[in-house]
């Protein structure tokens, strides 16, 4: 049986920014990766936004880490050549009675330090976007759009120049906790199986990561928390957008509404919605009926009333890792070693993940063991 200090499980981008801070530390690092390549989940599967920080609850750890994740995001992006837009984005409030809310969100933005949001009138939107309908809306300069899948090949690449080894086609299939680590089962492509005893496991599992804290003998399970499983479908537009900037609407429940995001590239998605799976036993079915696009042109024509008809087309889905059930206001990160010093579990990693990655990685360093 190998021996290896640090496991990491999951090669999504926390998974990977969590391997590269480990290995920089000087840290051996090994990580565990089911699918045969980098960010196949929830990793490739969003809207490739760099979040501003607007909207957490001031305190939880996705406020504390948005914004200097957004910064260290930047940077590194800069640093490392890798492509994004700072574009800006816009909060519309379509009536009146949407106000109230609009006015809330500048106030958490506020107090999330993101001192730069500011509300405008809806002349001063539509000088912004000509072909935009609203009553008001906020403009949050700092929001941006990126190249995930370059964010984390770079990721990838210094891990791996600082000595951290992947394994890909790898299921870890269960685990028992020991005195001196945890000894893992792992199932390669092949079928073939091995047992991995480590100092540390990190797991990064991202939607599976409940599941994986669930096979582990001996890890306490009295604070586990239950999956949830929120679908978002995306539709790509026909044609050339009329927009340089992201367009939201107010938050609905599960999600941020059906907003409007432009690819590097300039061509305009729209999603994601919000489609809660009631059983993903047999996996995930990631194909976009066309027929939900119904209800897209009534959502998004409440803020662009000029998309025409039949313009929208199934583009991908996505799948949100969720730890409140449906109606609940969304749960904050939960970063949790179920009292185990050698295990450190990742709960809940949705939205601002991607954003706060880098910052994430700093967080649970300094959780471990030697962090």
């Amino acid at each position: 049986m190998d021996r290896v200090e640090c496991v990491v499980v999951g090669a999504g981008v926390v998974g990977l920014a969590i391997a590269r801070r480990l290995a920089l530390a000087g840290r051996e690092v090994l990580v565990l990766e089911t699918n045969p390549g980098i960010g196949m989940e929830t990793s490739s599967r969003n809207s490739e936004v760099i979040h501003a920080g607007l909207y957490y609850p001031t305190g939880s750890l996705k406020a504390r880490l948005c914004v200097p994740g957004r910064d260290a995001l930047y940077e590194y992006c800069d640093a490392r050549g890798v492509g994004y837009r700072r574009c800006g984005k816009l909060i519309v409030a379509t009536s009146e009675a949407q106000l109230p809310k609009l006015r809330a969100i500048q106030a958490q933005a506020h107090a999330n330090d993101c001192h730069e949001v500011e509300m405008i009138s809806a002349d001063a939107a539509r000088a912004m976007e000509p072909a935009l309908s609203c009553v008001a809306a906020l403009h949050s300069p700092n929001t941006g759009i990126i190249d995930s899948h370059g964010y984390m090949l770079a990721l990838q690449g210094d891990a791996e120049n600082a000595g951290a080894l992947f394994a890909f086609d790898s299921r870890v299939t269960g685990g028992q906790c020991s005195d001196d680590g945890i000894v893992l089962q792992v199932r390669s492509g092949d079928g073939s199986e091995i047992e991995i005893e480590t100092g540390l496991l990190v797991n990064a599992a991202g939607l599976w990561s409940v599941h994986l804290g669930q096979s582990i003998a001996g890890l306490s399970q009295h604070d586990m928390p239950t999956a949830y499983f929120a679908k978002g479908n995306y539709y790509s537009l026909s044609g050339r957008p009329p927009f340089s900037r992201l367009i939201y609407p107010v938050p609905e429940p599960g999600g941020l509404g059906v907003h409007l995001t432009i690819d590097l590239g300039g061509q305009a998605r729209f999603g994601p919605d919000v489609e809660w799976l009631s059983d993903v036993s047999q996996g995930i079915d990631y194909r976009v009926d066309p027929k939900r696009a119904d209800k897209f042109y009534h959502a998004i024509r409440s803020y662009w009333p000029g998309l025409a008809d039949a313009s929208l087309q199934p583009a991908y889905s996505g799948v949100r890792p969720k730890i409140s059930p449906p109606d609940a206001e969304a749960a904050d990160f939960l970063f949790t070693s179920h009292g185990n010093a050698h295990y450190m579990g990742l709960y809940g990693m949705e939205s601002p993940g991607l954003t706060a990655s880098l910052a994430i990685a700093d967080h649970i360093f300094g959780m471990v063991p030697g962090g």
